[in-house]
């Protein structure tokens, strides 16, 4: 595949429905082959910035462009995406074998050649001795497998994936995330994934694209949002940081790089404040803090270090930094 085949450009997206604006004239590049996922609170306008792309909502304004096509105005079955919906959405009265073939069979292919794709499709995704089923005798995550298969059967150049973990228990979500990001690797496309979980969007993405009201808030890897928020909504929404004034400036510390003391550290600078509450985390112990001028204040201590001094709901505490951990926001 070329190697700009399946790169993903919009320009100056909108969405509008009447007189609200869900998507407001974003601009976004992802690189061919890249895992991207889109992260935001519900009614950022993720979704439907997904949908568009996916031709199952109409843009407003703005261009959608797939390796060097335009594909703003095409019909969602030529544009080279492929969707993989929350739901999965399988036929219940189709075989798995079937419901992978589907989309072969609207398009005409005969039954030996679409079953026979089919067939290796579901072997690649460990799915072959299942064929025969119907969707009601799979567990969730065969269900997502078979989703999978049959996204792929249309050999896209982007998969879309459409809050996928999301109906999982909190361990099969876990392994499917790892099983999402090696499919990624191996086929080599690539993968716009919607999700309101920040632990989802870190651990699976190249790109996270964080969204707000409609508008892009940050475009980076997990790795330098999370240690360098460009603004307070980031800041927050990411979580595991504290957002302080000090004088003018506005900045984030994150909660794992403070130190509760009973009296101020020398060469740190400090706030005093009170535990509010005390919650273990196992490897830590997560303390919120009561301040007048701080909302969403915590401290993530060390397990070792808090059970050999503990800190108890209405402590007087001084929460200390070091300016190297502070990070300026916009």
């Amino acid at each position: 595949m070329d190697n700009k085949a399946s790169q993903l450009e919009l320009i100056k997206l909108s969405k509008c429905y009447g007189k609200v604006t869900a998507v407001d004239a974003i601009n976004l590049t992802i690189p061919s082959g890249s895992y991207c996922c889109l992260l935001g609170p519900s009614g950022c306008g993720k979704t439907s910035t997904l949908r568009m792309i996916a031709g199952h909502e109409s843009a407003s304004d703005g261009d959608i462009l797939l390796g060097d096509r335009n594909i703003t105005e095409l019909p969602a079955a030529e544009r080279g995406t492929a969707m993989m919906f929350q739901s999965y959405a399988l036929f219940p009265h189709l075989s798995v074998l079937d419901n992978v073939a589907f989309s072969l069979k609207m398009k005409g292919v005969d039954r030996q050649a679409r079953h026979s794709r089919a067939q290796a499709l579901l072997e690649r995704v460990a799915m072959g001795p299942y064929a025969s089923r119907k969707p009601s005798e799979l567990s969730g995550g065969q269900q997502q497998r078979v989703a999978l298969a049959r996204a792929l059967i249309t050999e896209p150049r982007v998969l879309l994936l459409d809050e996928p973990l999301s109906a999982l228990d909190p361990f099969l979500r876990i392994r499917m995330r790892a099983e999402l990001k090696r499919w990624q690797s191996e086929l080599g496309f690539t993968f716009v994934h919607v999700t309101h979980s920040q632990e989802e969007a870190m651990a699976l993405a190249d790109q996270v694209v964080v969204m707000n009201a409609g508008r892009i808030e940050q475009v980076a890897t997990p790795h330098q949002l999370f240690n360098a928020p460009a603004t307070e909504f980031v800041a927050r929404f990411m979580g595991g940081h504290n957002v302080l004034t000090l004088g003018a400036q506005r900045i984030s510390v994150r909660a794992d790089r403070m130190q509760l003391t009973r009296e101020p550290l020398v060469g740190s600078e400090c706030v005093r404040a009170q535990v509010a509450a005390v919650e273990y985390q196992g490897t830590y112990v997560l303390v919120e803090l009561a301040h007048d001028a701080i909302s969403e204040f915590s401290v993530m201590v060390p397990e070792r270090e808090f059970f050999a001094a503990p800190w108890q709901p209405g402590d007087q505490v001084h929460a200390n930094w070091v300016s190297t951990d502070v990070h300026a926001l916009a």
